[in-house]
This record gives C-alpha cells, sequence and structure tokens, in this order.
C-alpha cells in the first residue's frame, strides 16, 4: 500500500492529533501485532471490542488509529496521536478500502461460487501474474472484513487485482462487489454451502448472483454453464457461459486425469494444470478465459497454469508413510465438492487401496441428513473402504452400507480412536482422501500419517 495520514485526513475530516505525511505500512486489526506506522483499525465483535487494546496497538507501532466517536480515548494515549473518528470502524475500513480501489484503479476480477472459489482465484492470479502487477486475496479474506484488507495491502502500482468473495446471507456480497466494483466476474458453482441460511439451492444462486452489483456496466461476468440456476445470468448482456455442455459459449473438452495434472481442451487448445479433477478443468478455464480477454497470450496463459501456487489444504497430494498416498481436501467441504473429490480418487490410476476418509458437512439445515446421505450416490467400487467421523457424516456411512455390502465402512464418534486405527491402511499403492468442513480440524488426523 501507499498512502498517508495526511491522505487519511481528506477522507475522514475529524480527527485530532497531528496529521503528518507519514506513509501508512499497513492495516493493523490486531494490537498484539508488532510492526511500524500501522494504522489501526480496531472492530468490534460480538464478544470483543479492539477499541480496549489502542494502546497496546500504539505500543506495537501504530502511527494512528480509526476510532468510533462514541469510545472515550485512553487517557494515557501520546499528544498528537492522529485520532480519526467515524461512526463505525467496520464501515470506515471499507470505505477506505473502496477510496483506493478507485485511486489505484486496476483491473479488477471478482470470484465468488460455493466451490472452487479459492482454487480459481489462484488459478486467475497465476495468469495474470505473468503479464501483469497482481495481487490478490490470501487464503480466505474473502468477507467484509477480509476484502477490505486485501485492498488495502495491494502497492501503488498494482494493475491486476483478483478479490475472492464470500458470503453465508444475502446481501453480503453485493456489499463486496459495490466495494470493490469488478470490472469482471466469476461464478464457479452452485452448491449447498450455507444453504441452512439462503433457503436453497436457488437462494443460493440468488446471492451469488449480487456479484453482478457493482460490475461495471461494460464489464464481463464469466458462469458455470452447465449450471441451470444460472440460466438467468445468460440473458445479461457480456456474459460467457463455460462448461463442458455443447451449448455452451465455451466449451471443455477431452478431460484427462492423469497422476500430478489434468489435461483439457478449451475449443481446438490443449491446457494443462497441476490439479487433479474434472471440475478443475472448469476452474483452470475460467482462468484462461480471462487471461484471453485482457490480451495474455497463450504461451503464458499456459505458463501460468503450471506455475501455480495453490493456498494450503484443497487436495494436497502428499506422501504418506510405508509408501501410502494422502489426500489433504480438509480446508472445506460441501456435498457437491465432496462428491467431486471422491470421483477424482476413483480416476487416479495405480492404487490397490482407496479409503475415504469424511466428516461432517455443516451448516446444510433441515436437509442435512438427505444431503450426506447423497455422497454416497458415488461411493462404488474402485473404492475399498470409507471411514466416517462426527455426527451428520453417520449418515454417509450408513447409506454406503445400504448400496454397497462389498465396501468396508466404520463410522467414528471417537476423535482418538480413529487417530488410533488410521495407520492401519497406510501400505504401498494405498491412496486415502480427507474431506470435511473446516470446523473438523481433519488436518490433525493427517500430521502423524505423512513422511517428515
Amino acid at each position: 500500500m501507499t498512502f498517508t495520514i495526511e491522505w487519511i485526513s481528506h477522507i475522514f475530516e475529524k480527527f485530532d492529533g497531528e496529521v503528518k505525511n507519514v506513509k501508512i505500512n499497513e492495516i493493523m486489526t490486531d494490537s498484539r501485532k508488532v510492526t511500524k506506522d500501522a494504522l489501526f483499525v480496531p472492530i468490534k465483535g460480538e464478544n470483543f471490542d479492539a477499541h480496549d487494546f489502542l494502546m497496546q496497538a500504539v505500543e506495537n507501532g501504530a502511527a494512528a488509529t480509526l476510532w468510533n466517536r462514541k469510545k472515550n480515548l485512553p487517557e494515557d494515549l501520546p499528544a498528537g496521536f492522529p485520532v480519526f473518528y467515524v461512526e463505525d470502524t467496520t464501515v470506515a475500513l471499507q470505505t477506505l478500502a473502496q477510496t483506493y480501489r478507485e485511486e489505484v484503479d486496476p483491473v479488477v476480477i471478482g470470484v465468488t461460487g460455493s466451490n472452487g472459489k479459492t482454487t480459481t482465484k489462484d488459478l486467475i492470479a497465476s495468469v495474470m501474474k505473468t503479464s501483469y502487477r497482481t495481487h490478490y486475496t490470501d487464503g480466505n479474506y474473502n468477507n467484509h472484513i477480509g476484502l477490505p484488507l486485501t485492498i488495502l495491502s495491494m502497492p501503488s502500482d498494482t494493475e491486476a487485482l483478483v478479490l475472492e468473495m464470500g458470503m453465508s446471507a444475502f446481501g453480503e456480497i453485493d456489499l463486496l462487489s459495490r466495494l470493490s466494483k469488478p470490472d469482471y466476474a466469476v461464478i464457479t458453482n452452485i452448491g449447498e454451502s450455507h444453504i441452512e441460511y439462503l433457503g436453497s439451492r436457488a437462494g443460493i444462486a440468488r446471492a451469488k448472483l449480487e456479484i453482478t452489483s457493482g460490475l461495471n456496466e461494460e464489464g464481463l461476468l464469466l458462469i458455470d454453464g452447465d449450471e441451470e440456476l444460472l440460466n438467468d445470468a445468460n440473458r445479461r448482456k457480456g456474459t460467457i457461459a463455460c462448461g463442458f455442455g455443447r451449448d455452451n459459449d465455451e466449451v471443455i473438452s477431452n478431460v484427462d486425469i492423469g497422476t500430478q495434472y489434468t489435461t483439457f481442451k478449451l475449443g481446438d487448445m490443449e491446457y494443462k494444470v497441476p490439479l487433479l479433477g474434472k471440475h478443475h478443468a472448469l476452474n483452470a478455464a475460467f482462468a484462461v478465459i480471462l487471461g484471453r480477454e485482457l490480451g495474455i497470450p497463450i504461451e503464458k496463459r499456459k505458463k501460468g497454469l503450471s506455475s501455480l501456487n495453490r493456498t494450503g489444504m484443497r487436495f494436497e497430494m502428499l506422501q504418506g508413510k510405508k509408501g501410502a498416498y494422502i489426500i489433504n481436501d480438509a480446508y472445506n467441504a460441501s456435498p457437491t465438492s465432496m462428491k467431486a473429490a471422491i470421483e477424482v480418487v476413483k480416476q487416479l490410476q495405480g492404487y490397490q487401496e482407496r479409503v475415504l476418509v469424511l466428516g461432517d458437512v455443516l451448516e446444510l439445515g433441515e436437509d442435512s441428513a438427505e444431503y450426506h446421505r447423497s455422497v454416497a450416490e458415488v461411493i462404488e467400487e474402485p473404492i475399498t473402504a470409507v471411514l466416517t467421523f462426527g455426527n451428520e457424516a453417520e449418515y454417509i456411512a450408513e447409506a454406503v452400507k445400504q448400496q454397497h455390502s462389498d465396501i468396508f465402512c466404520q463410522h467414528y464418534s471417537d476423535r482418538k480412536k480413529l487417530s488410533e486405527d488410521l495407520p492401519s491402511y497406510l501400505q504401498k499403492d494405498a491412496l486415502l482422501l480427507f474431506k470435511a468442513s473446516r470446523g473438523l480440524k481433519f488436518e490433525t488426523f493427517i500430521e502423524s500419517l505423512i513422511q517428515s
């Protein structure tokens, strides 16, 4: 970022203290972090209020603060310390980010979807970096606080800004889109994530389509063209439908899943991406299309895909002990993404044992049992064993036992017991998939199973 305390004073005109031409190095929301010349933005949560820790922030390097005008300042605050008074510090953070986005004025690409948005964001950024000075969402900083922080952390010479947009309720994507004003937008797919709060997949589709709220009038929207719930989006001028069906504007074909890569054709051109699964061909296709629209030559687009740096715990292939292989897909899950991961495990060649370690998918509402049972629809040979853990995941185990008595299946409610039993599945030519919602912390099962 490149802005100063003086620049902030033009946005928030009610302030005390000495307004100097001091460069702000970062935005600080955690008073415990040691930094230098930061703007401290105290956020008020349900169980905490960071306004209580201003002095700690000052000691750790804060050079100025946004401040709820109704709060009292600490009596021992250093004389002349810049304090910018606002009604709501979270809203002020968003205002600051929106102003900075407009001043830097990069090409903005917004990415949302029920599944695959982080991977798609990473793929798009990798392609963009071949030709543009690119800044993009770190990890999953994709909400009403994380997205503004991402914008404010971009260097002033940024040419392309790739923003992931997450949500759990109506109106959240609308806010993020209006704040960031994307020139290009991507909806990766419509799944079941947060259906507990959005009522139905149709509701999820409406929420995802809020990404068009702030989209440039001449902007381009890319959608999963095989998803019927996005049909209304196709009526919008400047929409490209991409998918496997022949009626799409951009058709993906000839998908081949190897041991390290997935290859596919988009039109007549073949591409290769270091991710496993048919669904990743679609994610990569979005990046290829955006690269084309922004004038990036084919060879650079291919290079961008092949040099992908992924956010962790998303279908990571790891070397396990005793010659086994482990897929760490423990970052998050929905029934759709769980089934897609299982399909990949079935398609991978060279494994005698294919073991699924599956946990609860959270936030599925009153139809949770039905959604969990639906996962069993894709569990068949060559899957050899299914281990489930949690409360709702037991429905997966029950359905597998009913439909495929030849597949060994066991449900666990005791984390320690599952941890004790897992090493027995480690052997040469064995492949173990770990997948569950983030709240189950499945990565803790993996730590003792991989080569150190």
